[in-house]
């Protein structure tokens, strides 16, 4: 349905199980117009995936949806540091948000894994500093923040990196995106 719906399309044999996806689990076909991978975002995902690169969430949500049978066959380990006690004591002390200081102790303890961003634009600024000052070279970038502040601005900046990113251009993200995202890379990488 959804093939016959969008028609031709610019996406490659890599990228457009991931597109397909992404339109699934939100219902929206116009998100092929969205939809944008930077720097042959699909294929280094897949790569990394099959080199068992450990992954970063920014929020619970996206790590309740991913498939973590597919993780273990990786090898690929999966964090999330929002919830940390030290990142919820920065945050207090600092008014900067959660979000924020778990992308900071995911850069320090993590390195340069793939991040996946589907909830939080503060998470996506903080990731796009420490890269820009050579803290880490990410293997990929799933940019997917929702909503409406800094949201669109931290996808823009994540598309100045010099690293794949795979985003969806706008104010329109969000866990389930996020989370199809991952899952259909996820499968690709099983795949021989």
């Amino acid at each position: 349905m959804i093939d016959a719906e969008v028609g031709p399309h610019p996406f490659d044999a890599v990228e457009w199980p991931i597109v397909q996806r992404i339109i699934h689990a939100s219902g929206d076909v116009a998100l092929v117009h969205a939809v944008h991978f930077h720097r042959g975002a699909a294929q280094a995902g897949v790569q990394a995936l099959r080199d068992g690169t450990p992954m970063v969430s920014d929020v619970q949500m996206v790590v309740a949806g991913i498939r973590k049978p597919a993780l273990v066959a990786l090898g690929v380990s999966l964090h999330c540091f929002i919830d940390a006690p030290d990142v919820a004591q920065q945050a207090q002390a600092t008014q900067n948000t959660r979000s924020f200081h778990a992308m900071q102790k995911a850069m320090a303890e993590v390195g340069s894994g793939i991040y996946v961003i589907g909830n939080a634009p503060t998470a996506l600024l903080a990731l796009c500093d420490g890269v820009k000052q050579g803290r880490i070279t990410p293997r990929l970038v799933i940019a997917m923040p929702v909503g409406f502040v800094s949201v669109v601005e931290s996808k823009e900046q994540a598309l100045t990196l010099e690293v794949p990113v795979i985003t969806i251009r706008g104010r329109k993200g969000g866990s389930a995106v996020t989370t199809a995202t991952v899952n259909a890379l996820l499968i690709l990488a099983q795949q021989a």
